[in-house]
Formats: C-alpha cells, structure tokens, sequence
C-alpha cells in the first residue's frame, strides 16, 4: 500500500488512456507526459502502460512495505527521507519511509511508478483519471490526503531486483539512462508543428506571427488545454466553421485571437479553426510548462514530424534491450 499524505494540485493515477472512445465524445486522457510514464514504467519492469502516479509539487506519501519504484517526468525536488531522490533510476524504497516533493527545478509533472503498477479497477479498460470526465483512478478524482492505493503483484525479476538493490544500495548507481531518450525540458521551448486544416483561414500577417513570434503561457493551463497570450491571431473574414475532429496538439484560435493548444483531456470535437497541430514527440515539452513560460512554434511536414516520432520510438527500444542486458547480468 502507499498512503498520500498530501497532495499536490491534479497529482492522480494514470496510464497510457482509454483508447477508442473519441466517437462517444470520451477523450483517450491519460499521463500528459506519455513519454516521462513509460520510461519510468520501464525503469521497474513494468508494461509501458502501467498504471502510475502524475504527481505534482507538494506531493507527500508513505510507503507501507518495499518497493522498488522509479521518478521520470519533472524534477520537483524529491527526497526519500531527507535524501535527494534521482530521476530516471531505479530505487529501493523501505516501508515506512516517505517521499517528498518539492519546488519545481524543471517541469510540472513528474512519474512515480511502482513495481507491479497501482492495482485499481479497470474503468472502460484503463485506470487513468480523467478529471475532467469524472473516470477512472480514484472515483475519477485527483489524489487527497488519506488515500491509500494498493500496489499489484511484481514480476520475479523485479523481486529479486529489490533484494540485490538492498544488499549493495539504495539505488542503481553504476546505470543511467542515455540522455537522448530524455526531453529537454525548457523554458523556452520551440514545438515542431504542422499546419493545421484552417491556416489559411488567418490573414498573412497573422499566419506569419504564429510561426515568428514567442508565446506566453497563461495562468489558464491545464490537462484539458493550455491558453497562450501573444500576437493576436486574425482571420481573413468571420465566418461559422463546422465542428471538426480534435486531438492533444491541436492549436485552436477562439474568436479573442489568442492561441490555445488542446492537451490529454481536451473535447473530441471543436469549431474554432486550427491553425497547426503539435508534432507528437514535443507534446511532452509543452505538458510541463507553467504559466509565464515562453512557447515558439516551429513549420514542420507530417513527414519530418513522423520521422522524429519513428527515431523517438528506436531510442526506446534500445532502452528494452538495455535494460534486459542489465537485469540479466544481475539475475
């Protein structure tokens, strides 16, 4: 079991989403930061899509028996105990012991997964919370002090795994992640992106800022969306659109003229134009940006965007087939 103590702002269980469900008007939700969940999942020998925990600054919870768990995503000061907990490493973690989080050095959203995954019933076919839809973890709502999750059974590797950490350290000090699978979170981001359906909706002088200028974000940022204060966006002539397919990365323009790029939890169905679409493999940089930080778009083809998104999923096989080498050295 693991006991919130305390709970950060929309910290919930999540995984990889519910698939599927776009045309009864259900979002696929899940993590924000997709890639950040895997490869903690990973980390502890979980399946990728492992139900884990989003957790954000002011976060605080006990550990009722060992465990053996793995931080990816944001680096929101975390320690173990008064000790400083790393990113992207296994660790062993004692019962009793509790894991704090802090102020946020990078990023918005970190991952906590657990050998075994957080063991939660299934809600259209996955546990992640999607708050907006009332679905999913824990009554489809974030994480509140007193909570207690239940923890699945570990695989026997990852058992044995826990045993060797506990006989030489706490965690795996001889290992780290190859940099390149990691994003470079900033802030500053520039996202790759292809134009969207109706560019040519929005005057050239409109067009041409998109691309150009810097974005702000605004206080109004959340898994369903994030609003961007900038250059206002204007269309050639005002006039009523239909209301067409969305998906996380779409850049909508209402009709105030100030961008807002649709995340996780955003409808399956909009009528504001969409002037560009976020190439997937820089969703996560956007997900784990707070208000006040700065966003540039960058033009990109859909051949380009599926090529970065092809080199992204090679650099995570690599880390499969690294990770079996490492565990099997120790087994």
């Amino acid at each position: 079991m693991i006991e919130v103590l305390r709970a950060g702002p929309t910290s919930a269980v999540q995984d990889l989403g519910r698939p599927g469900y776009a045309r009864s008007g259900i979002s696929r939700a899940g993590a924000a930061d997709r890639w950040a969940l895997r490869i903690a999942n990973l980390l502890v020998g979980n399946p990728e899509g492992a139900a884990a925990l989003e957790l954000t600054t002011g976060t605080a919870l006990r550990f009722e028996a060992d465990h053996l768990v793995a931080l990816s995503g944001a680096d929101l000061s975390a320690d173990l105990e008064g000790l400083p907990l790393p990113l992207h490493r296994p660790v062993r973690v004692r019962a009793g012991e509790i894991l704090r989080l802090g102020a946020p050095r990078s990023g918005v959203r970190a991952y906590l997964a657990v050998a075994g995954g957080l063991d939660l019933p299934l809600d259209l076919g996955s546990r992640a919370t999607d708050l907006r839809a009332g679905l999913g973890g824990l009554g489809g709502r974030a994480l509140r002090a007193g909570d207690v999750l239940a923890v699945g059974q570990s695989s026997d590797w990852a058992q044995g795994w826990t045993k060797w950490l506990a006989r030489r350290a706490r965690r795996a000090t001889s290992w780290a992640l190859d940099p390149d699978l990691l994003p470079r979170y900033s802030r500053a981001p520039v996202l790759r992106a292809v134009p969207g359906p109706e560019e040519a909706e929005f005057a050239r002088h409109s067009r041409e800022a998109f691309w150009r200028d810097a974005y702000e974000v605004t206080r109004l940022a959340d898994r369903v969306g994030v609003r961007l204060e900038g250059a206002s966006l204007i269309r050639r002539e005002a006039r009523e659109l239909l209301s067409g397919a969305v998906v996380p990365g779409v850049v909508q323009v209402p009709p105030g003229g100030q961008p807002l790029v649709l995340s996780v939890e955003a409808q399956t169905l909009g009528g504001y134009p969409r002037i560009a679409v976020v190439a997937s493999v820089d969703l996560p940089l956007l997900v784990q940006l707070a208000p006040g930080h700065l966003v540039r778009f960058e033009r990109t083809t859909p051949e380009e965007a599926r090529a970065a998104r092809a080199r992204l999923a090679a650099r995570l096989s690599s880390l499969r087939a690294t990770l079996s080498e490492w565990r099997a050295e120790r087994a």
